[in-house]
């Protein structure tokens, strides 16, 4: 895990795309691999003090042989043509492998708890539009994607809110701000291009003498506009906290708006900081059409599909995000990432970002 372990300085790093047609990602062909190279957590490991906050570590079963079956699945068509992508067959939907055997003892607790190291966290989240403002403001909900579809968090998108954001709560029923169940949120610029997530903390208003109610920042969101309206695909960088030896995420508690993730990836002040982006698709002669692969988890086309890398391992896939039907999508993380940063990077993807299409 060597990759999420950061040194002082880290280089700039750009992932290069092809640019002329949006991205509508597909699935693979290829099953997961698993050999390991070198230890993924390294890329990940910045020099950061350990939290003062214990978390108990949680009992993770090993992660079962990861020997999917390959299985062809439809290859994305481009999205510059409207309407929906086809629907692919059942049978991919029925062979979707599901997740490893997880233990939610303490649901707070998971949800904010780094992946175990090798073993991928295989989620499902639905979109309820059902309702009077469902239209406008879904609920979307995160289930581990497995027999027993245990709950972990619920988010929706506030009203009256200057720019968008979102409120993230371990019961599906409370989407209160008020309320003990609130977990994190999720908030954008005024464009709807830059996202930052938080925790539950509090603002740095009302901070106590040593800081340590101030709300964490847990990751950062920037999508690449497209000028001028050329399509292509969609570019994203994810900007979280690094882990320090423990494997422990580094408490990242900005004083002003200018300390914040944001600001310290955009003057490079990369201490303690990791950069991931989204893994470029590549253009498929064939199909006419920008193609990733993801291993049987994601079975429509849609620009909303994404996978999140770092670029010194683009083959270990940090976070995997794609649609399965109209309002359900499968979305799957790895270590370094808990299951409020996945979930809220998930959200960012729904928002209108017109400047991005």
């Amino acid at each position: 895990m060597s990759v999420f372990q950061v040194k002082e300085k880290k280089s700039k790093k750009k992932v290069t795309t092809s640019s002329d047609e949006e991205d509508d990602s597909d699935s693979s062909t290829k099953p997961i691999r698993s050999e390991k190279k070198k230890n993924p957590a390294s890329l990940f490991q910045t020099g950061g003090d350990p939290p003062k906050e214990k978390k108990s570590k949680k009992k993770v079963p090993p992660k079962g042989a990861e020997s999917e079956e390959e299985i062809l699945e439809n290859l994305q068509k481009n999205s510059n043509k409207k309407g929906k992508a086809k629907k692919s067959k059942k049978q991919l939907k029925e062979e979707r492998p599901p997740s490893p055997v997880i233990e939610v003892d303490n649901l707070e607790e998971f949800v904010l708890q780094p992946a175990p190291q090798g073993v991928t966290i295989k989620c499902r989240v639905t979109r309820d539009k059902k309702g009077m403002d469902r239209g406008l403001y879904p609920t979307y909900y995160l289930h581990l994607d497995n027999d027993k579809k245990v709950f972990l968090l619920a988010g929706r998108k506030r009203k009256k809110s200057k720019t968008s954001n979102y409120l993230i709560s371990i019961d599906p029923t409370d989407l209160s701000r008020g309320g003990e169940n609130f977990i994190g949120k999720l908030r954008s610029n005024l464009m709807g291009t830059r996202f930052t997530v938080f925790d539950n903390g509090a603002n740095p208003d009302r901070a106590n003498a040593d800081w340590s109610n101030v709300r964490q920042e847990l990751s950062a969101v920037v999508y690449e506009t497209n000028v001028l309206g050329f399509k292509g695909p969609r570019k994203m960088t994810v900007i979280i906290p690094g882990m320090n030896a423990d494997g422990e995420r580094v408490p990242i508690r900005p004083r002003n708006d200018n300390d914040g993730l944001l600001m310290r990836w955009q003057n490079r002040n990369m201490d303690n900081v990791i950069e991931l982006h989204n893994k470029a698709p590549v253009w498929n002669d064939e199909t006419q059409s920008y193609v990733l692969n993801f291993h049987g988890r994601v079975t429509h086309a849609s620009v909303k599909n994404f996978q999140i890398v770092h670029s010194s391992d683009p083959d270990y896939i940090v976070m995997q995000f794609g649609r399965v039907a109209d309002d359900a999508f499968t979305m799957d993380y790895n270590y370094p990432l808990c299951a409020v940063q996945a979930f809220a990077i998930a959200l960012s993807s729904f928002d209108g970002k017109l400047a991005c299409e």
